[in-house]
């Protein structure tokens, strides 16, 4: 007797539920995809209890008609793959005729469908049709999910908190908001309103709706292309910043995926402007040939492989760097406590028993004015003609980031107090002075041919074997920054000579440090090892906290800054001056009303 058996439809689905359905998210993902596909542009998701105990997705797009919504429960059932040409031309979300059967295998669905000519009712538990009826249900598709994985015991056992399951499905549906602002969004949770769009196709809109208008404030808008790809979407202030990947949102023709390739080309593309463990907000999208991307990774379909990646990663980054380079990024202080309260409200999740209410009209009308801003201000940049501007930046070699700063006073030993037209400023002494070492540093470490000078008493350094077999690989490194050595007997190096621009810092300890830098990194790569020598030699050869200094060298120090290609930040992302607007130190007093 044959062992080998065709497997029963009904546990293959089960089988393929532990891939595609693993959390009420991708309940909620598969069924809002398949809404958007049917060109819905009003989409309502309903949840009771974060999803655990129904879903319910309602969608006024296309329909089907009765066979469809029988046919639609088979598995590898699909409207959207007619051949295997299409598998490489996906314009579509869905695409694998898995979702729907995997999802009524391990629930209760009951499906309400209407091409617009006939309604048809499917009612399937634990993926077998319990009845098939009209329907008198407008056209589109109502699609009701209860008591997920009811007869997966083990799956339901491993579901998070309702916090938790409402968390994932909140952070899915914003960045399905964000990928079609076209589209009215409305998502509930046990009757509460926890997100409504209005469909306008304003992604900046749709950026309010979610993170509120102090966020809003703070993004940076996007538009850039190549051969290859295009990108749009806006990016924040370096002043907004995130613990986590989560705010970082990125669409592939529509898509949303996950890609840490991607998100480190952001993140790197803001080296030095923020701390390295923490993350901008950012809204993208990538709009590409879709045969230079493969969707077909894996059943979820948010993981993606990119052809001509290193295309991507130059537009990217060329792009961010770019804008980011054209900001003057000051914080404004008396803002500064508004962003980290809402900053807060941002990372908080969304819970079944929150008592904070939804008020649509309140969010839309502070929308409302700062557009109004937004415009008047983009009206009166257009009064300047064009010819003049380009003779005023043609006249100037150097664009200043920063206007010319008069200090005051020290206030700790440690902040500078300066004065000019526009305000006061609030300038960390050795964040500063950090940023106009660590440039000085990095570009004479760019240098290929390093000036040297000998020392007049070397300097003899021993090392345990395991790390100097380690330094002596990389003997090559030395060489390249002007460090001239000679080994010593065993396990001991005798350094000869520095590069002239070393005699700034500790000699002895700088020298140290780069010799742990060089031990201690695993996956070389000398662009980031030049980064890391420039930032650690600048902040051991800066004032410190507590070094009081004359009003001289804070002259000199504020110019220096002046100076420098990234003068708001120091190399580790933190700040080096903050401001208060004139018109904020008014209001501060109650000059100002």
């Amino acid at each position: 007797m044959s062992k080998i058996q065709v497997m029963d439809e009904v546990l293959a689905n089960k089988i393929a539920a532990g891939e595609v359905v693993e959390k009420c998210m991708n309940v909620v993902k598969e069924l809002v995809e398949n809404a958007i596909d049917a060109e819905a542009d009003e989409i309502k998701i309903e949840l009771v209890d974060s999803g655990v105990k129904e879903i319910k997705v309602t969608d006024n797009g296309i329909g089907m008609d009765q066979e469809d919504a029988v046919l639609a429960f088979s598995r590898h059932a699909t409207s959207k793959l007619k051949q295997e040409y299409d598998l490489f031309h996906i314009h579509s979300l869905g695409f694998r005729g898995e979702a729907l059967p995997s999802i009524a295998s391990v629930s209760n669905v009951t499906l309400k469908t209407s091409n617009g000519t006939t309604g048809t009712e499917v009612e399937i538990h634990g993926g077998k049709i319990l009845s098939v009826n009209s329907s008198d249900l407008g056209k589109g598709t109502s699609i009701l999910v209860k008591n997920l994985f009811y007869n997966t015991p083990v799956r339901l056992k491993y579901l998070k908190n309702l916090y938790t399951e409402l968390s994932y499905i909140s952070e899915y549906v914003n960045k399905m908001a964000l990928s079609y602002p076209q589209i009215r969004f409305t998502f509930t949770n046990n009757e509460k309103v926890l997100l409504k769009t209005d469909g306008s196709g304003r992604l900046l809109k749709v950026i309010n709706d979610i993170y509120g208008l102090s966020v809003t404030k703070k993004m940076i808008e996007i538009n850039q292309e190549n051969e290859d790809y295009h990108i749009s979407g806006y990016i924040s202030y370096p002043e907004l910043q995130k613990s986590n990947r989560n705010a970082i949102t990125l669409l592939v023709n529509g898509r949303v995926i996950r890609n840490l390739d991607i998100i480190r080309y952001i993140a790197d593309s803001y080296h030095t402007y923020i701390p390295q463990d923490r993350y901008p907000i950012v809204v993208m999208k990538i709009e590409v040939d879709p045969i230079l991307v493969d969707v077909n990774v894996h059943p979820t379909k948010m993981d993606i492989k990119f052809s001509k990646m290193d295309s991507l990663k130059d537009l990217i980054m060329q792009t961010i760097t770019a804008k980011l380079e054209s900001l003057t990024l000051i914080p404004d202080a008396s803002l500064e406590t508004k962003v980290e309260d809402h900053k807060t409200i941002i990372s908080t999740v969304y819970t079944p028993n929150s008592q904070v209410e939804f008020n649509a009209d309140e969010k839309e009308k502070e929308f409302q004015e700062f557009e109004k801003m937004t415009l008047d201000f983009e009206v009166h940049e257009k009064e300047t003609p064009y010819e003049k501007k380009e003779e005023i930046v043609s006249s100037s070699p150097k664009k200043e980031r920063i206007k010319k700063m008069y200090p005051v006073g020290l206030v700790h030993g440690t902040y500078i107090i300066a004065e000019n037209e526009d305000g006061m400023y609030l300038i960390d002494q050795h964040a500063a002075n950090e940023r106009v070492n660590y440039e000085y540093y990095l570009r004479e470490l760019s240098n290929p041919t390093p000036a040297v000078m000998d020392l007049l008493v070397p300097i003899t350094l021993e090392f345990p074997n395991n790390e100097y077999l380690i330094l002596k690989e990389n003997f090559s490194l030395l060489e390249k920054l002007g460090i001239g050595y000679e080994e010593f007997g065993y396990l001991t190096l005798v350094i000869r000579s520095i590069p002239v621009w070393l005699t700034k810092a500790n000699t002895e300890q700088a020298i140290k440090n780069i010799i742990d830098i060089i031990i201690s990194k695993e996956d070389f790569q000398l662009d980031r090892f030049l980064d890391h020598i420039a930032a650690t030699v600048a902040c051991k050869a800066s004032i410190k906290a507590n070094d009081h200094i004359m009003q001289e060298d804070m002259e000199v120090l504020l110019e220096r800054l002046r100076a420098c290609e990234n003068p708001f930040t120091c190399p580790h992302g933190r700040p080096t001056i903050i401001t208060y607007s004139k018109y904020d130190l008014e209001k501060l007093f109650k000059r100002s009303m």
